[in-house]
């Protein structure tokens, strides 16, 4: 009777630790779900670091010559809008569809939709740290600037910035990671080419409002994709488009109170950035001939008669020249008694 009653406390003891132990573990299971998956979630730096993120427009008319927007308006750039996040949140993401907030940020550079997006991420996951925006640039070339902080656990940087004017074009970074292993990146710099939201069908710069049913998804834009004439990053010849834009994010430097230190030169980091100017060819392009004229000469002998056709778009930077415009052929004159 007694061994029985002292199993029976070893059996109860023994199931207490395995209660003990489940609870133990669905708690750190529990918390495990709710940590973010991805690179960033190895991020072991110290808590928080601080950025500038310096952003440079290379739209020119000597790299993009093909209907370059001089007026009406010319071009320029947005308001860059950034967030600094972890891996359960992404703002856009090429080959994926564009939410109503980034939709109404390409097509209109409007950024009330997105910022409410961004909001209720962060509340509903917590998957945002922190929100940085930097002033539009009101020419095709120019910087900006802006300060961004990140956390070990939101050491993801995005952002999005309107090409102007265009459909539905913007460039932008999908969650660069700052963080590496156990250190903050110093500098990191990304060369940026235009995308298109998928949310507008326009071809060129200045297309009228031509909504894309069903949406499509954000994809890049190339120097042959979407593959057609009209289109103005379309340049056939080129095997790539020269960036259209560039960024640097460079960290912030603190003495060992944790105040500031000496920071970087940023007007000096953009003058780096923007040391070359690429030209690209842009060929001549010409209209079909058209119908052949009246046949013009006296009767009985021979005459001539002339056709025409008209430049579309004038060649730059030593591309294709234009051929002649006007043909004459011989011909009997017409109407002769």
């Amino acid at each position: 009777m007694e061994t029985s009653t002292l199993e029976m406390e070893n059996l109860m003891l023994g199931c207490s630790s395995c209660k003990v132990i489940w609870t133990l573990l669905i708690t750190i299971l529990g918390y495990t779900s709710c940590l973010p998956v991805g690179d960033d979630s190895v991020c072991t730096a110290e808590e928080v670091a601080k950025y500038s993120i310096v952003f440079v427009g290379k739209w020119s008319q000597a790299a993009f010559p093909k209907q370059y927007p001089l007026y009406r308006p010319p071009a320029q750039w947005s308001s860059l809008l950034g967030v600094t996040h972890s891996s359960d949140y992404n703002m856009w993401k090429k080959d994926e569809y564009a939410s109503n907030g980034v939709r109404d940020f390409a097509e209109k550079g409007e950024a009330w939709t997105l910022m409410k997006e961004i909001e209720a991420a962060g509340e509903k996951i917590q998957s945002v740290h922190g929100i940085f925006s930097a002033p539009a640039i009101s020419s095709g070339t120019g910087q900006t600037f802006a300060e961004l902080e990140a956390h070990s656990r939101h050491s993801l940087v995005s952002f999005v910035v309107r090409i102007v004017p265009s459909p539905d074009w913007f460039v932008g970074v999908d969650s660069l990671n700052l963080c590496e292993g156990d250190h903050w990146k110093e500098q990191e710099t990304v060369e940026l080419f235009p995308y298109d939201a998928g949310t507008d069908s326009g071809f060129t710069f200045s297309s009228p409002n031509f909504a894309t049913i069903p949406q499509d998804t954000v994809t890049e834009i190339t120097c042959s994709s979407p593959s057609h004439p009209a289109n103005s990053f379309f340049y056939p010849k080129l095997k790539s488009l020269p960036p259209i834009a560039r960024v640097t994010i460079v960290k912030l430097k603190r003495n060992q109170l944790g105040l500031p230190g000496p920071q970087p030169n940023l007007t000096a980091v953009g003058n780096e950035i923007d040391d070359s100017v690429s030209e690209t060819p842009l060929d001549c392009e010409i209209s079909l001939w058209s119908s052949w004229g009246l046949c013009r000469g006296t009767c009985g002998k021979i005459g001539t008669k002339t056709r025409t056709r008209y430049v579309r778009l004038q060649p730059a930077n030593n591309g294709t020249p234009c051929p002649n415009l006007d043909e004459e052929t011989e011909c009997e004159p017409d109407n002769c008694v």
